[in-house]
């Protein structure tokens, strides 16, 4: 197997899971090093693929291919952080990260993935133990989440949820 064949493999390989595939569960597969295999995942960033390295192992952000992802500007305060990442769950979203434009600092970004309400609970478990705040506090509780989900339509169900709560910012309001 070459190796176009073989990142061609990889990358189904991800879009059919959900869960991180590990660097040396694939290096067995496909028959290579776990060098080749991080060549490969390089290979694929730099084609702009969105794979994530986890500590688990690879996955495409978003998860299984053919679904959709949107950017939400969003604005609410602490209190309400729980229902709005529950909210987006509850219609079938995946928060993937939470990112904001800091003035000095540009685009601070962290991953989250967050796909159910006790990926939800445990988030804000972690805020609330006082170890950190939400990133959010640091522009003044403006934020973005990119969401994925199945398909636009659900995104569209996330999106109508968000407004109806007001906290979705429209974005040409920077």
């Amino acid at each position: 197997m070459c190796g176009n064949e073989r990142r061609d493999a990889i990358l189904r390989e991800l879009r059919a899971k959900k869960t991180p595939v590990p660097g040396n569960k694939l290096a067995s597969e496909f028959h290579v090093s776990r060098q080749v295999i991080v060549q490969d995942i390089a290979i694929l960033r730099a084609a702009h693929m969105d794979i994530v390295s986890t500590n688990r192992g690879y996955m495409l952000r978003g998860g299984t291919g053919g679904g959709a992802s949107r950017v939400f500007k969003m604005c609410n305060t602490d209190e309400q952080t729980e229902d709005e990442l529950n909210t987006i769950v509850y219609y079938g979203g995946v928060v993937e990260n939470d990112f904001v434009n800091h003035k000095v600092y540009g685009r601070v970004q962290v991953d989250l993935n967050i796909r159910t309400s006790r990926d939800v609970m445990e988030f804000i478990r972690g805020i609330k133990s006082g170890k950190s705040t939400p990133l959010k506090n640091i522009t003044s509780d403006y934020h973005y989440h990119t969401v994925s989900a199945d398909s636009e339509e659900t995104l569209d169900l996330i999106e109508q949820a968000l407004n109806e709560k007001n906290y979705l910012i429209r974005k040409n309001n920077d």
